[in-house]
């Protein structure tokens, strides 16, 4: 189901979030598509040298009120889908700032979208949207969807369900398609990672292999990882086949201590979670690390996510295992490897006195 031309022309897709981890790898996927025509990358700032076939680029904030929902009518108009990927995860000492361009934002998108009578939708939910859930059985995509209410990047991602099921029900010409993968890693994503989950004085070489000298094995500590370019592959079938409703998207095996320490060359030293959280709560309240406790909780709580139904209707499933993904990824941190996007660039202009400046979780 796309735009009345679109069998002639080609699809024309609009990507918001099209500069950070998901999204660079998702205009790629796209740009090598032969039945996309072009692709409009929207994000807060353009690369300044990253050209990608087929594709263009715009800037916008989509946090910003009226004005950020005009500019984003504009940009959807005669577009066969957007895919929106448009996400902050930090501050999280600042939750107002996370709640006006995570949920206020993506209300503006939803507008906007209807404004344009654009023909499909496909939104970047997650695996935090659940409720928590098992860790032992995976569940499907019936599974609540009202996340864990301590932790601000949950609370948001469960309300943007519900401004979706609203949308849903008063836009029934658009498709829309929900995507609710686990975590997910790229090698160029991880200078980004390192920035919005662990601290500046973090040191690179501290991941190579022995250097760390122990994994803390904590009861409950399973999840689910996706390499970003398997995370596109799903958006782009999504974008080109006429399926709608939403799907989970995670590779195997799930993730535990025994996993990590052996990616990092140590060993998983069983820990009670309180004496864990205790550690990252300290970290947070004292500004040496951005990643919060409630992140934390919520860890401990996300469900395994069973992808049936995205191998069945998409087609799709992950070329990159879960132990190969963090592999990939660890050895980037160790490199300290990116991209010419500013969301994934390797350095900081003044390297990391830069995220000392962001108050390390109080400003993005």
């Amino acid at each position: 189901m796309t735009g009345s031309g679109s069998a002639a022309r080609g699809l024309r897709v609009v990507v918001l979030g099209a500069t950070g981890n998901v999204g660079s790898s998702l205009v790629r996927a796209l740009s090598a598509d032969a039945t996309v025509e072009s692709v409009l990358g929207l994000a807060r700032r353009e690369p300044a040298d990253w050209p990608v076939a087929k594709t263009t680029w715009a800037t916008v904030d989509i946090g910003v009120g009226d004005r950020a929902e005009q500019q984003l009518t504009e940009h959807f108009r005669g577009a066969d889908a957007v895919v929106h990927l448009a996400w902050l995860i930090q501050p999280t000492h600042d939750p107002a700032r996370t709640w006006r361009t995570n949920v206020q934002g993506t209300a503006h998108v939803l507008r906007a979208v209807a404004a344009a009578r654009v023909p499909a939708l496909v939104y970047a939910s997650s695996v935090g949207a659940y409720s928590p859930g098992p860790k032992h059985t995976p569940v499907d995509e019936t599974w609540p969807t009202h996340g864990w209410p301590q932790a601000a990047y949950s609370r948001e991602k469960a309300y943007v369900e519900r401004l979706l099921d609203i949308f849903e029900r008063d836009n029934t010409d658009t498709r829309v398609v929900r995507m609710r993968p686990g975590f997910i890693f790229k090698p160029e994503s991880a200078a980004q990672q390192r920035r919005i989950f662990a601290r500046p004085l973090l040191p690179n070489r501290l991941l190579r292999s022995g250097a760390v000298p122990m994994v803390p094995d904590v009861p409950g500590m399973r999840f689910q990882v996706l390499h970003s370019k398997d995370a596109a592959e799903a958006y782009r079938l999504a974008v080109t086949l006429p399926v709608q409703g939403a799907f989970n998207l995670a590779a195997e095996p799930s993730v535990d201590a025994a996993m990590l320490a052996r990616l990092l060359g140590t060993r998983a030293v069983r820990m009670p979670r309180p004496v864990l959280r205790a550690a990252v709560a300290a970290g947070w309240h004292s500004h040496l690390t951005p990643a919060s406790p409630h992140l934390f909780d919520l860890l401990m709580r996300v469900p395994l996510l069973d992808c049936a139904r995205a191998a069945g209707e998409l087609g799709w499933s992950p070329r990159h295992g879960a132990e190969l993904t963090l592999d990939s990824f660890l050895d980037g941190m160790r490199r300290g490897a990116g991209m010419e996007t500013p969301p994934l660039a390797p350095r900081l202009p003044h390297g990391r006195l830069d995220e000392f400046a962001t108050g390390v979780g109080s400003r993005p």
